[in-house]
């Protein structure tokens, strides 16, 4: 227990008297502090016992001494000894109406006890008071060291709550509750989320305070170095005494080594999974089934998904690397559902994880790539599901899709999109566009001089697969112009409509500048088929 007035007043030694304020002998007591001051309160720091003979006050004046007993009781003093019998022979009425008052407690000091057996009082009970908290600190760190190697975190984080007569709550890298003590906790804990997530940002190891004075929350990282792997919330009504700090500090140790595996450890796991995942794409399962043994329990065997990743530029160098931030919120979907996940770093700018197809995972990609969709850190090509003999073409599509997410601005595209959409946006880079231009450049300027619509016949002709009729009816004009129209296509392009590759490559062309560019019409004069009415049926020279 601390030291507090009412201890101090029951030491047999001091033959210490009560003579105002018995209601508030609760209060601990920090120090024992002597002054003869008038005014000592610039020289406290709150939580002394005062010491004094009023050697320089003039204690008869009761202004005077409502006015000293008024600023140390606003500065934190817990009470005033006053010693008898040096400079009074018995307290004077004055300062002890002010104590009063005020509620102030006012122990009156026997003169045959010395302010230095009190001090010495004083630092021996706080001396023993800081020794009891470190033995209790001691024991309690054995009691959590004990729990964490027999029951793991769950049993750490519920004996942590039950020390410091609170609630505690552990998170992953990224921000979700993975367990909380009492039951109660786990929804006080996820209203942390966003604390948690901005003490990431912060190098391990960081610590915040956050919460009102009835529920205090102090936020610590687990983790070292630059990657946090986590976070501890202890909640108490109060701030933590010594006994309770050494808790939290042995919590924040034992859970640290839970999530922190040591590097050599770390680079060999990843040594091996680079080896599994070579075999695999080796087209060498059963092997990489016999070296990975039941490290990745059943994923090597069950549908699985490819994923690659790579940094989508220039990274912040103070931040995290985001490539390290996607794997450990992979990692992290897959810890607390129980899925295996194998994940290998290829340098640092680039990763490739296998995961089980629709499990928490690749979920947590998708949630990746939407939360990260204006400014991703980090591109992602997905694979379609695949089985133990496809993982080389598993691998393949990933790269594939991640080559489309990188020319489309995308966090992510899945394979599936680019068998089941269009081949056009595929397309749509500018070498593509700078060859269409090309192309199709001496039809726009032909057209821009108003003697023909040939880029609109060229559209309409190849749209109906040549038929002369059909796509004549389309334009409105008669075949014959039509045919006339082809000619002159082919004599500008240098080209025969008959090859069927300049008949693709002028679909692929007109498909990819769509609209007719505005950068060759001529200012002032609108375009034929942008006139109102009826377009023209022919425009053959002289007609």
């Amino acid at each position: 227990m601390p030291l507090t007035l009412a201890s101090l007043v029951q030491h047999s030694a001091l033959k210490l008297v009560v003579r105002a304020g018995a209601d508030h002998l609760d209060t601990p007591v920090r120090w024992a502090h002597v002054s003869e001051l008038a005014d000592p309160v610039p020289y406290m720091e709150g939580g002394e016992l005062l010491l004094t003979t009023a050697m320089t006050l003039d204690a008869e004046d009761g202004e005077a001494m409502r006015r000293y007993v008024r600023r140390l009781a606003r500065a934190g003093v817990v009470g005033v000894g006053f010693a008898v019998g040096v400079n009074h022979d018995e307290i004077p009425q004055a300062l002890l109406e002010a104590a009063r008052e005020e509620g102030l407690p006012l122990l009156e000091v026997p003169r045959r006890t010395p302010f230095l057996a009190i001090s010495k009082a004083v630092s021996a009970a706080l001396a023993a008071d800081q020794y009891r908290a470190v033995t209790a600190g001691f024991e309690v760190q054995r009691e959590l060291t004990r729990a964490a190697l027999a029951e793991g975190p769950d049993a750490v984080v519920a004996r942590l709550a039950a020390h410091v007569d609170g609630w505690a709550a552990l998170y992953d890298a990224t921000g979700a509750v993975l367990t909380a003590a009492p039951d109660w906790a786990a929804r006080r804990a996820a209203r942390l989320t966003p604390d948690v997530e901005r003490l990431r940002e912060r190098a391990a190891p960081a610590s915040a305070v956050v919460g009102g004075t009835d529920d205090r929350v102090e936020l610590q990282s687990l983790g070292t170095g630059r990657r946090v792997r986590g976070a501890l919330a202890v909640g108490t009504g109060a701030p933590l005494g010594t006994a309770e700090r050494y808790a939290v500090h042995s919590a924040i140790a034992l859970l640290t080594l839970t999530t922190e595996r040591s590097r050599s450890l770390q680079a060999a796991e990843q040594r091996l999974g680079a080896a599994v995942l070579r075999m695999m794409l080796a087209g060498q399962p059963d092997h990489a089934r016999a070296v990975a043994g039941d490290l990745y329990g059943g994923l090597l065997d069950a549908p699985f998904r490819l994923l690659i990743a790579e940094a989508a530029g220039e990274s912040d160098q103070a931040a995290e690397p985001p490539l390290a931030v996607l794997a450990d919120a992979l990692e992290a979907a897959a810890a607390r559902t129980g899925e295996a996940v194998l994940t290998v770093p290829e340098g640092e700018d680039r990763l490739v994880v296998l995961a089980e197809d629709g499990g928490a995972v690749v979920t947590a990609c998708d949630a990746y790539a939407a939360r990260e969709a204006d400014d991703a850190g980090a591109v992602i090509g997905l694979s379609a599901p695949a089985g133990p003999i496809a993982a080389a073409t598993a691998y393949k599509q990933a790269e594939q899709a991640l080559s489309v997410a990188r020319r489309r601005g995308r966090a992510l595209v899945e394979h599936e999109e680019l068998a089941a959409g269009s081949l056009l946006p595929l397309l749509a880079d500018d070498a593509v566009r700078a060859f269409a231009d090309g192309m199709l450049r001496a039809l726009y300027e032909h057209d821009a001089t108003g003697r023909g619509d040939l880029v609109a016949s060229v559209r309409a002709w190849l749209s109906r697969h040549g038929q002369w009729d059909a796509a004549a009816a389309d334009l409105g004009v008669h075949r014959h112009t039509l045919r006339y129209r082809m000619r002159r296509v082919e004599e500008i392009l240098g080209r025969s409509l008959d090859d069927p590759d300049v008949r693709m490559e002028l679909w692929l062309a007109l498909k990819t500048t769509g609209d007719r560019p505005p950068a060759y019409d001529r200012p002032g004069k609108p375009r034929k088929y942008d006139r109102p009415g009826k377009p023209p049926t022919y425009d053959q020279p002289g007609k």
